[in-house]
């Protein structure tokens, strides 16, 4: 079992998720912030003294497999063997660049020497509360497409799984929730635990980027647009078999989550 873990990105949401996993196995970590990106000798004195290092990008990184590059780079330098690296479901997908980011470094990942270990999520549950207070579901791709929505603390709990469990070395698991759901099913288990409907309103890619997405660099709006525009085609369906194996248990269904962080 690893003695201490540095979760890079480790004060974002999927971060804390991942500590907080590590944290009910009894195993220490440590969160590696954007600070100790100033130099290479900086982020190498950040990870120094840790077994183990668990790789997130920044949302949208401009260039994920440069930045991971680093990482493995600094935790060479101070003898880390075992990195997980933090993926995407589906990361093979040519019209969405930001998955295609996230393709490349699973390669700078697995050409390291390191033992390693990927895992890509679905999208999580979470993602999809915030609005959902003020009654409406605003989604800018079809809300009946089909998704694996997963529930993050899952996805921390099968985290701390692949970091300091057994026969994991050399894997890559997509994680899935039990069952593919839609943006409509989200909205109807969160009526249910607010005692109201919860209307779904579908905007375009377009009328998004015009909208909600204007405040943005060109860039990320584009990635994003690209991403709305897949969705509306094909969802984003995930299997949740792997991660079931990982847990032990069934993954967290869609209305459970909603549950729990509605109430």
């Amino acid at each position: 079992m690893s003695a201490r873990v540095a979760v890079l990105a480790g004060s974002g949401k999927t971060g804390q998720a991942v500590r907080r996993g590590l944290a009910a196995r009894g195993v220490d970590s440590v969160a590696v912030g954007s600070a100790a990106w100033a130099t290479p000798a900086d982020l190498a004195a950040a990870l120094r003294g840790c077994d183990a290092a668990y790789l997130i990008a920044p949302n949208l990184h401009p260039d994920e497999p440069d930045h991971v590059r680093r990482a493995l780079a600094a935790a060479r330098e101070v003898g880390i063997e075992r990195v997980v690296h933090h993926s995407v479901a589906a990361p093979y997908v040519p019209v969405m660049p930001h998955h295609l980011g996230k393709a490349v470094a699973e390669h700078v990942v697995r050409t390291s020497g390191l033992a390693w270990t990927v895992l890509q999520p679905c999208a999580y549950t979470q993602n999809l509360l915030p609005g959902v207070a003020d009654g409406v579901l605003r989604v800018a791709y079809d809300p009946d497409a089909p998704f694996g929505l997963v529930d993050l603390d899952d996805v921390g709990e099968a985290a701390a799984e692949v970091l300091v469990g057994d026969g994991h070395v050399g894997s890559t698991y997509e994680l899935g929730g039990p069952t593919l759901v839609s943006v409509h099913d989200v909205a109807r288990a969160a009526g249910d635990v607010l005692g109201r409907e919860v209307a779904v309103e579908r905007t375009t890619p377009e009328e998004w980027a015009a909208g909600e997405g204007a405040g943005l660099d060109e860039r990320p709006r584009e990635w994003l647009r690209a991403m709305f525009a897949y969705y509306d085609d094909h969802g984003l369906p995930t299997g949740a078999v792997p991660l079931t194996a990982l847990l032990g248990r069934a993954p967290t269904p869609v209305a459970d989550v909603v549950r729990r962080e509605l109430t």
